[in-house]
């Protein structure tokens, strides 16, 4: 059963930073496209970074040269580090597999001084 479960997410002041991880169970990461996306108040949701079998990483503008994406194979767990944080990044983030289309459950995070 594939399973993926987010933690890290809480409330930062604009300017920090967030290390964000998604714990998969079922399967094994380094063979899937994961990728994370988030949703804020009022808003549609949207991909934020991508990290493909191959290890290629995709980093979405909006957040480009602040966030990264990566993982740990023998972990099992990928990674969403986020710097330089501002207050519209505040939202919950989710992890997921595009294969099959495997969800966690999402971690909020809060940007507010």
């Amino acid at each position: 059963q594939v399973q993926l479960v987010e933690s890290g997410g809480g409330l930062v002041q604009p300017g920090g930073s967030l290390r964000l991880s998604c714990v998969g169970s079922g399967f094994a990461l380094t063979f899937y496209a994961m990728r994370w996306s988030r949703q804020g108040p009022g808003k549609a949701r949207e991909t934020v970074a991508t990290i493909f079998s191959d290890g290629r990483t995709l980093i979405e503008d909006s957040v480009s040269g602040r966030f990264n994406i990566s993982r740990d194979v023998e972990e099992n767990t990928v990674y969403l580090e986020m710097n330089s944080l501002k207050t519209e990044a505040t939202a919950v983030y989710y992890c997921n597999r595009l294969r099959g289309n495997y969800w966690g459950q999402g971690t909020q995070v809060t940007v507010s001084s």
